[in-house]
């Protein structure tokens, strides 16, 4: 019997989940988180099997909430849900910890399949994600800019290639417009670029926007 944990900040998408798993897995409970906070609360005061994690949640990014319950609970298998494309940050997560990365598009049996294989103490990515990891180790001298980036420094260059000024960038990820100016200014260096628009170019070049 699996006790899971569900954190997405849209509750449509946590009853999705929920349903999929009942009717596929033997489940003791499945609790929801909202946010973060309610997320890492959960995870400090009960024991899971499987947490599922929405990449990007208000405030705190997923990757920062994936490094912190896998301090308090470093075996905890974590399985990471976004509305991004898994090229994009899939290695990321899985660097940082995360027991498994699927986008939000996937099939439902395709959920079920990762739970199960993390469940038995693997590792899920979908085939097409394992196709492009073997590649990108045969290519690691040719590797795009944007991958040295942070996480939090590749969601911000995303969002001013969007077009929003950084004081929106700053209410949207909770933090303040000093720390996002900051964020560009790595960015920026990173990618050798000189301005937003430089931002905007590089971004749609490399297909980096939904």
């Amino acid at each position: 019997m699996l006790r899971i944990l569900v954190a997405d900040d849209h509750a449509v998408v946590r009853r999705g989940i929920k349903q999929i798993l009942e009717e596929d897995l033997e489940i003791e409970t499945i609790a929801e988180a909202q946010n973060a906070e309610e997320a890492l609360a959960l995870v400090r005061a009960q024991e899971w099997d499987i947490v599922i994690l929405d990449l990007n949640m208000p405030g705190r990014s997923g990757l920062e909430v994936l490094t912190e319950l896998l301090y308090y609970k470093p075996h905890l298998p974590v399985l990471i849900l976004s509305m991004h494309p898994e090229d994009q940050v899939a290695v990321r997560v899985l660097k940082a910890g995360a027991s498994g990365y699927m986008t939000k598009d996937s099939a439902p049996e395709e959920l079920v399949n990762a739970i199960r294989k993390i469940r038995g103490g693997g590792r899920y990515i979908s085939p097409a994600l394992a196709e492009t990891l073997v590649f990108s180790l045969q290519n690691e001298v040719d590797k795009p800019l944007h991958e040295a980036l942070s996480h939090r420094e590749f969601e911000v260059m995303r969002l001013i290639a969007r077009g929003k000024p950084l004081s929106q960038i700053a209410g949207e990820l909770c933090l303040s417009v000093k720390t996002i100016s900051t964020y560009r200014t790595r960015l920026l260096e990173k990618l050798a670029l000189q301005s937003n628009a430089d931002i905007t170019r590089y971004a749609l070049q490399h297909h980096l926007l939904d």
